[in-house]
């Protein structure tokens, strides 16, 4: 999904072209047969879907079963079924399945994408698959796996490059196997394949996407197949897959008629319309769209179409991506929540826009009722841990600061650097991914921030003017990595330090390097010691009751940086500069007595009260 915004346009088309797409485009009905376990044909014919060969409207939704707890995954399809939809879509983000070379999983907590399309399925649903291998989606490296980062000389979304391509084999040869018996024509409901995501975006080679859509077939599953794409890109690079269905990005009825120029014989829709937007760290409120009067006109002249997301969900752990301009500047990570503005919010509820969008649609399905709420007494967490404390026993060793991928083969999380020093007036720090916290002998002396924003008051010029210039000092980096970049030129950059770190203009060289990658396995062995307890980067713990069982949100609006557990569970990233404030915990990941809940912060020392809050800014 491209994130910027998108540009307008006229185009003219002749009267005998628009009449012609009109024409093709007349059908407004739901799709019938529904998909019922019996083999049905869907093909793309012309500028037509045609399903058992009758033609057919794709009204479509998009939600993500990685960014949706698996408890909860047939509620969300039944409400996009209420407002009037007849087909979900849904990226594959590969990275969530194999996060280390060959080691797949399909089966834990929200990865078992066969069960939520087979849900789908009972509920009357068709499915428009869109597995990658790359998808944007403001998702961790656009679902590429950051192992790929490696290798320092790896060429992503490149089919001259032999290394990312066999990754590539491998991800399409583990996954077709399960999607070969959901496709519509051997009974199941999947209609189209989307190859890559908004290629033309990124580059112009057509033969990349002739390469993906073989290894499909190579591993039995023949299509149909569509891309996506915004029309300035298309029209600049013109990366169309000969015979694909194209789907326009953001497209309205001028654009759709246009689209024919580059698919003459295969039908042009609304990959993605936009009934919401992202919201990144730092900004001044929740980013909202309005895609009503659009959705009128698509509905008017009878085109298909996919709402981009009709639930978003959550971006759950270390899963949000982040954005670039294209020389790297005005890094913007995403935040926690997926919530997207959409007619589905966070927590399963409709909107006012769902009711909007609903009527547009003429549904008069019933709406599932609403997911319970659950709620908790307030709770002051106490200090138990400390992340100096349960740092590994073994660093690394590097001559000069290196990537996390390329030094520790960590994709994200902590990493620290440590060196002792003559001590120096000016610390100059280079090529920090993302943020860092400076520590000297202990005791935290300013950070430094790759999100330009004053309420951060960083620099990357930290003055020691004021300390006794005598003998050595302790100096530690702590770095701590958002998502990879999920878009534009600068897709995959590497993590922790890249740059150089100078003391009064002069190197420094020989580091120890310890990585803290905040998965399963750290939050399981946490060691409770605090050697230092007025050191920043403390661990915190409460136990939480539940006075009502059902979904919560965590309101972290008294805390400044950091990562909160809940029985071992990684909610996400809070940051005090919102804005978003409170953190959603799903009710699977609770329990009717005591819930554990950890927090690590990167900055206090004194533990503040955690809330209860009704919604992800903290407002009643």
């Amino acid at each position: 999904m491209k994130r910027r915004q998108f540009l307008s346009f006229a185009l003219l088309s002749t009267l005998a072209m628009d009449r012609r797409i009109l024409a093709a485009n007349s059908v407004h009905g739901i799709a019938t047969p529904l998909p019922d376990g019996k083999p049905h044909r869907f093909t793309l014919q012309d500028h037509d879907f045609m399903l058992d060969g009758k033609r057919v409207q794709i009204r479509s939704g998009e939600m993500h079963p990685a960014r949706i707890p698996k408890s909860h995954w047939q509620h969300r399809i039944q409400m996009a079924k209420a407002m009037g939809l007849n087909t979900i879509a849904l990226y594959l983000m590969w990275n969530h399945l194999e996060r280390e070379p060959g080691v797949f999983d399909f089966t834990s907590e929200n990865r078992d994408f066969v069960h939520f399309i087979q849900l789908c399925q009972q509920e009357g649903m068709w499915v428009y698959l869109r597995p990658g291998p790359y998808i944007c989606g403001e998702w961790d490296m656009g679902g590429l796996p950051p192992y790929l980062l490696r290798d320092k000389n790896i060429k992503l979304r490149d089919r001259h490059d032999p290394d990312y391509m066999a990754a590539v084999q491998r991800y399409i040869a583990a996954i077709a196997p399960k999607i070969a018996p959901l496709m519509a024509d051997a009974g199941g409901p999947i209609l189209m394949l989307q190859v890559e995501n908004e290629y033309s975006s990124f580059a112009a080679d057509v033969g990349y996407l002739e390469a993906i859509s073989d290894l499909w077939r190579v591993h039995g599953i023949d299509g149909p197949f569509s891309i996506c794409d915004v029309s300035p890109d298309l029209k600049r690079r013109r990366a169309y897959l000969p015979g694909a269905a194209l789907g326009l990005d953001g497209a309205e009825p001028l654009q759709l008629r246009e689209g024919v120029h580059f698919a003459p014989h295969a039908p042009v829709w609304v990959g993605e319309t936009y009934p919401g937007w992202l919201t990144h760290w730092g900004e001044h409120e929740l980013a909202h769209k309005d895609c009503a009067d659009a959705l009128r006109k698509i509905m008017a002249g009878g085109y298909s179409f996919n709402l981009y997301v009709v639930h978003g969900g959550t971006n759950f752990g270390l899963t949000a991506g982040a954005n670039a301009d294209d020389d790297g500047s005005n890094f913007q990570p995403v935040i926690t929540s997926y919530d997207y503005g959409a007619p589905i919010d966070e927590r399963g509820d409709p909107t006012p826009a769902y009711h909007v969008l609903r009527d547009i649609l003429g549904s008069a399905n019933a709406i599932p009722p609403p997911c319970p709420r659950g709620a908790f007494a307030d709770v002051l967490p106490t200090p138990f841990a400390s992340l100096w404390d349960n740092l590994p026993t073994a660093p690394a060793p590097t001559h000069t600061p290196a990537s996390n991928e390329q030094l520790l083969r960590q994709n994200q999380g902590l990493v620290v650097y440590h060196k002792t020093v003559k001590r120096g007036r000016h610390l100059h720090i280079d090529g920090v991914r993302d943020y860092a916290v400076v520590h000297i002998d202990r005791r935290e002396r300013g950070s430094i921030s790759r999100v330009h924003d004053a309420r951060l008051h960083s620099s990357p010029d930290l003055h020691l003017a004021h300390d006794n210039h005598d003998g050595e000092m302790a100096l530690d980096i702590l770095v701590d990595s958002f998502g990879h970049i999920n878009f534009g030129p600068q897709l995959g950059d590497r993590k922790g330090l890249v740059g150089h770190v100078q003391l009064d203009g002069k190197p420094l060289y020989d580091w120890q390097v310890f990585g803290l990658p905040l998965d399963d396995t750290f939050i399981a062995n946490l060691k409770p010691v605090m050697t230092y307890p007025d050191r920043p980067g403390q661990l915190f713990q409460a136990t939480v009751a539940l006075q009502k069982h059902g979904d919560v949100y965590l309101d972290m609006r008294a805390w400044t940086k950091g990562y909160v557990w809940v029985n071992g569970h990684l909610l996400g990233r809070y940051w005090h500069i919102g804005p978003q404030q409170c953190l959603y915990c799903p009710s699977e990941w609770l329990t009717d007595g005591d819930n554990r809940l950890v927090i690590l912060d990167l900055h206090q020392t004194t533990a503040a009260p955690i809330r209860c809050a009704d919604n992800l800014v903290g407002a009643a």
